[in-house]
């Protein structure tokens, strides 16, 4: 644990009750402090759900310190049972139930004599994982749970399905574009006419979690929740996967191959040669424009990625391969997935970060200079302050990542919403001049301070008023190229007369 005031991946309680709250008739308790219960109103914001968030907060306070949490937490789950009639109640530690030690397992087994519905204990560690590995170990405990259920009752599903059929593991509330992208993953295996047998926890019911093995196969599009799911029924259930996310065209064409190739081996014969060639040159417009002379205006143009695994990954690749847009660094915040990280980008970039400090992130991108940066709310942030423009493709996230419109970043679909992305988040042709010309709200102002400035120095009237005349793209280049050249030689105070020798030192 570490104290922070912002954090890339939040605490391990938020990714059970995001899977807890994406399953159909499931309802979480957590057991915290007043003020943990945060999610509820987060959730209802960034969801726009017009239901109320199925999770409730069993207080803790004074009263819980002094006599201890057994009744009370017991109490909320056999009143809520009562309440909800829910098909499982799923409890989740936090920090503050770590830190008084308390059985909350000895809680789940006295709840369980009185409720109708099965009661669980998520098994998180809250001092070793965070937000991201709790909800992929949480959506593979409750698939466990019924799967073992539903084989003691002899009732799990196992004759597959007559036409090819896939499970999507891995839609979780809060998910970055989440809703639009399983929209597109459904359009795009009816296309291969592939049956979708199940989508969890997307409203899904654990009641039906004993048919996921009728499935051909299962399809994991992001890393960060799902993988672990996928791998317990390949070893319980001989079921392959697939866990190649298609975002952008090479990618999903390198998906559909994939699930082609397995496909074939499971005794049908498809080829979806014609259908990739088709979505690729009449459909999706992203393969047209990176012919075209908007996209060549990209090309040799410096850019960093950033962001969890799944989608850092897969931008890389787009802007590299797709696009020819030179990667200085890409990384990641997900420090546990760093070996299959680096497999993927490190032919693609010049260097690869795994962090999740985002002020090292902040000063790194600083001392970068690129032209474009595609990050997170967090590097969106760090642009503005150092006038890069930033183009959002990960999360964590604000609520303009929430869009109403449909835009997925996967599939056909997705890439048309990628192309648009990348070209509109870099600073193109004349549009800084034509801002110093005419003014308004966008004109450039000179920066005064940067991710690592240096306050012991400080600008002269004159250096001030000369660096306003430089143009808009170059000027926080030049102004730390001359706080540099100030530094190295001990001034505290720019003039013009040091800023004229910084240019000739920059110069020669």
């Amino acid at each position: 644990m570490k104290l922070a005031y912002w954090m890339y991946a939040g605490p391990a309680h938020i990714g059970t009750l995001r899977v807890a709250s994406s399953f159909k008739k499931v309802h979480a308790i957590m057991h915290a402090p007043l003020g943990d219960d945060y999610f509820n109103v987060m959730r209802s914001m960034l969801e726009r759900d017009r239901d109320f968030t199925p999770v409730t907060a069993s207080v803790v306070d004074r009263h819980v310190l002094a006599r201890g949490s057994q009744e009370k937490v017991v109490e909320n789950i056999i009143r809520k049972d009562r309440e909800e009639k829910p098909d499982l109640v799923i409890l989740t530690p936090t920090c503050t139930s770590s830190i008084l030690q308390e059985d909350l397992q000895n809680f789940v087994n006295r709840a369980s004599i009185e409720t109708e519905s099965d009661v669980l204990l998520a098994d998180v560690n809250h001092y070793r994982v965070n937000e991201l590995q709790a909800s992929d170990r949480t959506l593979e405990q409750i698939v466990t749970f019924y799967m073992d259920k539903a084989q003691s009752e002899n009732n799990v599903a196992k004759i597959k399905t007559i036409k090819p059929s896939v499970n999507i593991l891995g839609s979780v509330s809060l998910g970055f574009h989440n809703q639009h992208d399983i929209s597109e993953m459904k359009r795009l295996f009816q296309d291969l006419d592939i049956q979708i047998n199940q989508i969890i926890p997307e409203n899904a019911s654990v009641e039906d979690l004993k048919k996921l093995p009728s499935a051909w196969f299962n399809f994991v599009p992001y890393r960060e929740t799902g993988l672990m799911t996928a791998r317990y029924l390949e070893q319980q259930f001989s079921m392959p996967y697939i866990d190649i996310t298609p975002m952008g065209i090479v990618q999903t064409a390198n998906c559909i191959r994939s699930i082609q190739e397995l496909l074939n081996k499971l005794g049908t014969t498809v080829d979806y040669e014609k259908y990739i060639d088709e979505q690729t040159r009449f459909i999706s417009q992203s393969a047209w424009f990176s012919r075209s002379i908007d996209c060549q205006n990209l090309t040799g143009k410096k850019a960093i990625v950033f962001g969890d695994a799944t989608h850092a990954a897969a931008m890389t690749k787009i802007l590299h391969q797709e696009m020819g847009i030179h990667v200085a660094w890409c990384g990641t915040y997900c420090k546990y997935d760093e070996e299959w990280f680096k497999g993927q980008v490190q032919e693609f970039c010049d260097e690869v970060i795994i962090s999740d400090d985002h002020g090292l992130i902040g000063d790194l991108i600083a001392k970068t200079e690129p032209s474009a940066i595609f990050g997170t709310q967090m590097e969106r942030h760090i642009g503005k302050r150092l006038n890069i423009p930033c183009g959002v493709i990960s999360s964590p996230v604000h609520i303009q990542n929430f869009p109403l419109s449909y835009r997925p970043f996967l599939g056909y679909e997705g890439t048309n919403q990628i192309a648009d992305l990348v070209y509109n988040s870099f600073t193109l042709g004349m549009e800084d001049h034509l801002l110093e010309i005419f003014g308004g709200h966008d004109t450039t102002e000179a920066l005064s301070v940067g991710i690592s400035a240096d306050d012991s120095i400080s600008w002269s009237s004159e250096a001030q008023k000369e660096l306003s005349k430089i143009p808009g793209f170059v000027r926080g280049k030049v102004k730390r190229n001359t706080e540099k050249f100030a530094r190295d030689r001990s001034k505290n105070l720019i003039t013009l007369e040091v800023m004229y020798e910084a240019k000739e030192k920059v110069s020669s």
